[in-house]
């Protein structure tokens, strides 16, 4: 992983780390207020990735919830002034879930957004589905345990750095067993493409990155799309900035970062957090470290014995049945 500041200018000169609008020459855009204002700052084709995970209209704290329909045009307004922004070689990665209607319907975003990009002139690269194993339990419905990221471009010459995001491959050892290659190893020696279905904890009670904010999104899953679809010194949006995970992600590979958020206190943890990036001490999962798998031996993965004793019960009334 790069450091901070590693092949780039991030660092160089005397400017200021942070800004509170946008300037091309200070690694960080930190704006406090609506992300349209802040979008408007910003030249024509300024940014090589726009990332961002945007309200989903579910009355969390931080959003009014809207009409279904004014929330889509609220969208479409961000989505066309990020379109506007976005270098030709750039792409944009809008990551949602789905939005729960007052009577329990559930509305995939994801579907919704693609209809408004394409009206928008982009070009759909992948649907990447991000799984994680923990959340909250429905009891009218199966419990959700995954979201979507929909990667766009704007033309068909996108920045594409596979090498920089493989994983390593579950049969590194495998070879060709015929033809001309027979006894070679038949895996690249730098890792497999990690395909579009990715396992990332998500950022609960007890994960290293947890603040106040209730929707952060992990850092990991930024970072795979920073390496993959940026090089150093590129500038990197989010309009729905938050407490700044896109920002971290941005920073800790020589990016420049921009965002907006109009919430004061996810203000001052979004700088806190920043600050700590650029010392080295943002606190973090690391970038590929294996998801915790108890052992069977852990209490904790071990059912209580008065499970134990209801399911014996159960299994001898059932024989008597």
């Amino acid at each position: 992983m790069a450091r901070l500041g590693e092949s780039s200018d991030l660092l160089n000169g005397n400017a200021p780390r942070i800004a509170g609008h946008y300037r091309p020459n200070v690694p960080v855009t930190l704006f406090e207020g609506d992300r349209l204002d802040l979008l408007r700052q910003l030249p024509d084709g300024a940014a090589r990735l726009v990332i961002t995970s945007p309200p989903y209209n579910i009355g969390k704290k931080y959003e009014k919830r809207l009409g279904f329909e004014e929330y889509l045009r609220s969208q479409r307004d961000t989505l066309k002034e990020c379109v506007r922004i976005l270098a030709p070689n750039g792409s944009l990665c809008w990551q949602v879930g789905n939005h729960i209607g007052k009577d329990g319907e559930v509305f995939p975003l994801d579907i919704f957004i693609y209809r408004l990009c394409k009206r928008l002139g982009l070009k759909l690269r992948n649907r990447i589905v991000w799984c994680f194993e923990h959340g909250l339990h429905c009891r009218t419905r199966l419990s959700g345990r995954y979201e979507t990221i929909l990667w766009f471009t704007k033309t068909d010459d996108y920045v594409f750095n596979l090498d920089s995001v493989r994983v390593p491959q579950k049969y590194p050892g495998k070879k060709y067993f015929k033809g001309a290659k027979a006894g070679q190893y038949s895996c690249n020696p730098l890792g497999k493409n990690p395909g579009d279905v990715w396992t990332i904890p998500n950022v609960k009670h007890n994960h290293v990155e947890k603040t106040i904010h209730p929707c952060q999104f992990p850092i990991e899953l930024v970072e795979r799309l920073v390496l993959a679809l940026t090089s150093p010194n590129d500038l990197i949006v989010d309009p729905y900035i938050g407490v700044a995970s896109a920002a971290c992600a941005a920073l800790l590979h020589g990016r420049r970062t921009a965002g907006a958020e109009i919430v004061p206190e996810y203000v001052r943890i979004a700088k806190d957090r920043i600050r700590h990036a650029f010392e080295g001490r943002l606190r973090r999962r690391p970038l590929g470290r294996p998801i915790y798998q108890p052992s069977p031996t852990d209490k904790i993965a071990q059912r209580p014995a008065r499970q134990l004793s209801a399911d014996s019960d159960q299994l001898v009334f059932s024989s008597a049945v």
